[in-house]
């Protein structure tokens, strides 16, 4: 288990120096010159080299992405910023602000609506699955199998604006969406959250409902499962000890992918209920150039990506006997 940890572990750093190199080049590359904006109109030949050398894009490009690299492990420094520490990730072309406390500001808010909607659409998403899978063929399959389908067609645009309406301008049955930091105070933290995690999971439940039935239909017509029932052993223990077990490998695989990209930014529904994470962060980034904004948050979401891949391996070796580590 060591040497798998550490070999994914130096996989994971590779990987993301190579999306890293990638990235920078796609993005300083880019044909808008953030110099010539940050410049403005009455900018002479003379300003816009100034503007390039305090930014830090006034080198080649090699050279530039060899100092942010460089700047991540060890500090690098700036002629406006003055020094930056490790882990320095660069400053704002806009707000002149570094990237990574910008980015450490706005993660709790992405960070509370992830964890919030995981927790709720993994609940009722596998809940439902399995009882539609028990159910095969019956009443119940066919409800859920058809409530999972219209509700993986909606767009949270259109049902977050229904939610708001309903939920919260007309019934007042909930508060409008807003974040607290929990620390703060937890109740106003999970009342502020509960509406944009209610229309974030609606859609992911559907998408796992028809996974998990899928996947335990499959597990459950296993020889393995079929020999574990001539056994004589009870519906619920081969349900629960071998078929779930089996078939929840894939389900896990999609939740670290899932989980990692809405860490990156949930960037609809964050834009939907105006909730300043990461996701808004990019949104901004983008309309304004911000490069270093912009990178700093991508490598975030790959990070993120990276880190529940090497997770989901590990919990593989726990809940499928058939898969073990070396």
């Amino acid at each position: 288990m060591l040497r798998f940890l550490v070999r994914r572990i130096i996989g994971a750093a590779v990987i993301l120096v190579i999306i890293s190199a990638i990235v920078f080049v796609l993005f300083y590359a880019a044909p808008r010159d953030p110099a010539r904006i940050a410049c403005g109109k009455a900018c002479t030949p003379e300003t816009l080299e100034l503007v390039r050398k305090n930014l830090g894009i006034a080198d080649p490009l090699p050279v530039q992405y060899f100092d942010w690299l460089k700047g991540i492990f060890v500090g690098r420094d700036y002629t406006s910023f003055g020094h930056c520490h490790a882990p320095c990730l660069g400053y704002s072309f806009q707000s002149r602000e570094s990237v990574l406390s910008t980015i450490a500001d706005r993660f709790p808010t992405t960070l509370s609506l992830s964890l919030g909607s995981s927790v709720i659409y993994l609940i009722f998403g596998i809940g439902a699955g399995m009882l539609a899978a028990v159910k095969q063929g019956k009443a119940v399959d066919k409800i859920a199998s058809s409530a999972s389908l219209i509700a993986s067609s909606m767009q949270i645009y259109v049902v977050g604006v229904l939610a708001t309406y309903l939920l919260v301008d007309q019934w007042h049955l909930l508060d409008r969406a807003s974040y607290t930091p929990f620390t703060d105070n937890p109740a106003a933290w999970a009342k502020g959250l509960l509406v944009p995690w209610i229309v974030l999971s609606l859609i992911w439940t559907a998408n796992y409902t028809r996974m998990t039935r899928s996947q335990m239909v499959e597990a459950l017509s296993e020889d393995y499962v079929r020999t574990a029932r001539a056994k004589g052993m009870s519906r619920r223990t081969v349900f629960f000890r071998f078929a779930w077990r089996g078939a929840m490998g894939p389900i896990v695989t999609i939740f670290g992918l899932d989980l990692g990209v809405l860490l990156g930014g949930a960037i609809i529904t964050e834009s939907t209920f105006s909730l300043q994470g990461l996701g808004m962060l990019s949104v901004k980034a983008v309309s304004t150039n911000d490069l270093p904004m912009l990178l700093g948050v991508v490598m975030v979401a790959a990070a993120a990506i990276v880190v529940f891949n090497i997770i989901v391996d590990g919990v593989y070796a726990f809940i499928d006997p058939r898969v073990r580590l070396a």
